[in-house]
């Protein structure tokens, strides 16, 4: 092994929104002291309850992923587990998710900034 993953990093034009998003679908803690990582207007960090950190940092001119274009893939994408598929919906669709795709048989959203997520569970 070489190493252990501190977070998952996730570039967008806006971190602070993007923060936001996750930690009401994850919940959490904004911009908890942490020595590993400077806080600013261009980066921030969400600690969720499961010990898991997301990083959102700033990039200029981001260009979202188009699901599933091949021309623009999705760089990364997060299964998020769910109790309750109908809530869990409605809410995400309320902080600005966009839904993508329910052929699979799971649920495909993009987040505010283009990343696809997708939600599974009942």
């Amino acid at each position: 092994m070489l190493g252990t993953l501190d977070c998952v990093v996730l570039d967008c034009p806006d971190p602070h929104a993007l923060g936001a998003f996750y930690r009401e679908l994850l919940g959490g803690t904004i911009n908890q002291p942490d020595p590993r990582w400077r806080l600013d207007d261009d980066w921030v960090t969400l600690h969720t309850p499961s010990g898991l950190v997301l990083a959102f940092q700033r990039a200029e001119n981001h260009q979202p992923p188009r699901w599933p274009d091949p021309e623009h893939p999705q760089q990364f994408h997060l299964d998020i587990h769910v109790a309750d598929m109908p809530t869990a919906d409605t809410r995400v669709l309320e902080l600005g998710a966009t839904l993508l795709d329910t052929s699979s048989g799971w649920r495909v959203y993009a987040d505010p900034a283009g990343h696809p997520f997708c939600l599974l569970g009942k």
